[in-house]
């Protein structure tokens, strides 16, 4: 049922964001929201974790994809696909 409930709102999100937008602030828009997706999944299982070190581990990895997501995300808004920097678009 969570994970119902993170796809529907990931689709909420996608639908919201595709309002008055530019094709390129959309697609990192799509970037933060699926490292958002993929970090939540990361904290449940973290959630359901046997030991203390495997939570840890998993809230580890859900930290460094959201930090990943931002990072893509920014350098998507910020360098000009035309002048082949970062983005490679």
């Amino acid at each position: 049922m969570k994970k119902m409930l993170v796809l529907g709102a990931a689709a909420g999100l996608i639908a919201l964001s595709a309002c008055n937008n530019t094709p390129r602030e959309q697609a990192a828009d799509n970037i933060e929201a699926n490292a958002e997706n993929v970090a939540d999944n990361l904290e449940a299982a973290a959630s359901n974790a046997s030991t203390d070190a495997a939570q840890d581990n998993l809230q580890n990895q859900a930290d460094a994809v959201r930090a990943e997501g931002d990072a893509k995300a920014k350098d998507m808004r910020t360098h000009d696909a035309d002048t082949n920097l970062h983005n490679g678009m």
